[in-house]
């Protein structure tokens, strides 16, 4: 399946039926008074999280999305029915924007977490409506009042703990194939991955975490060059960064740290949020450099791209270095949710 994670799609909820005018007439009744019924409402459109999708490709050609109309009310206190809402099931992590206002409207994050999109109109009143005591014998009524019609961008943000991000070819694939249970394709030439890939990561029985591959990202990416950055959006509800640097390229007039500083400029073009998030520097292919010349690669790349934060060294394709890397992960992914669970608040006492 083709992987789609935007769209634009029209969605209109259906109008209000209208009220019905009309008197009772039957024999040997005479002055029936007022018996015309309200109309029924429109149907909504909804928007609802769907746990069993993973992408927009349903939306990239049906994009006209229409609810019912109310039925009009009817003699004899007949109420017009109302219309059947419709149910629009989206992946999570959906995001949902007017495009005329551009306002987000709402995001999915939870499974069955519904988002009204278009609210239908409710129905015109019938004259039965209008009776009163000093007008027994009203003609009135109203028409039903139309439904919301939007226009929508649908933009998928997959939910993960853990984005790898780096150049094409650095690893990155073969790094979540060696700790998770993704299977994404890997071979030897640039841009191998097309969409994002996710795995699940197991620590142990019950303790995971997930990770999320995207495309690489090269220099010049702001203005186009490479798959540009349509893909990191899916890095932006991510707790860490995992920033894979390849310390063994085939050519070896590559250098790796003006490679990792591009990565890092581009990140900061797109958004200064995602550049802030919390960064490790992942160096992998050790097993293409000779033993007794990783430790001093190590040490120079570290002062050539001065880095202070956390640094692991790892072979992806020997696994060499990988457990380390994921018990690290997963002490900070549990800590990062218990601070949200569990927010520090802090009571002064009272003062005396």
């Amino acid at each position: 399946m083709k992987f789609v994670d935007e769209a634009t799609i029209d969605v209109a909820a259906g109008n209000g039926g209208a009220g019905c005018a009309s008197f009772r007439r039957e024999k040997f009744i005479p002055f029936g008074g007022p018996d015309g019924g309200d109309g029924g409402k429109g149907g909504s459109v909804w928007a609802e999280a769907d746990r069993n999708l993973n992408t927009l490709i349903d939306y990239r050609y049906a994009r006209r999305h229409e609810a019912r109309n109310g039925e009009a009310g009817r003699g004899s206190d007949c109420f017009g029915a109302a219309a059947d809402d419709i149910v629009l099931r989206m992946p999570i992590g959906t995001v949902i924007t007017d495009l005329e206002t551009e306002s987000v409207i709402g995001e999915l994050l939870e499974p069955g977490q519904r988002i009204l999109l278009a609210k239908g109109g409710d129905g015109g009143f019938g004259n039965l409506h209008f009776k009163t005591s000093t007008n027994r014998a009203p003609r009135q009524k109203t028409p039903g009042w139309p439904g919301e019609a939007r226009k929508l961008r649908l933009e998928l943000r997959v939910l993960a703990d853990v984005g790898l991000l780096g150049q094409p070819n650095a690893g990155k694939s073969t790094l979540i194939t060696a700790i998770s249970n993704a299977k994404p394709k890997i071979a030897d030439y640039p841009f191998t991955t097309l969409h994002p890939n996710l795995g699940v990561v197991r620590v142990a029985p019950e303790k995971s975490f997930v990770v999320a591959d995207i495309p690489g990202l090269i220099e010049g990416a702001a203005e186009g060059a490479g798959l540009g950055h349509q893909f990191l959006r899916h890095l932006q509800r991510t707790r860490l960064l995992l920033h894979v640097v390849d310390l063994a390229p085939f050519d070896p007039e590559v250098d790796p740290v003006k490679e990792a500083k591009a990565i890092v400029a581009e990140l900061k073009k797109y958004d200064p949020g995602l550049y802030d998030k919390p960064r490790w520097l992942v160096l992998n292919k050790l097993d293409m450099v000779p033993q007794e010349e990783r430790a001093a690669r190590v040490k120079d790349f570290i002062k050539r791209y001065k880095w202070k934060g956390p640094v692991f060294e790892i072979s992806a394709l020997t696994r060499e270095g990988c457990q380390p890397l994921i018990h690290a992960i997963y002490d900070h992914v549990a800590a990062e949710q218990r601070a949200v669970v569990e927010p520090d608040v802090r009571f002064d006492p009272p003062a005396e």
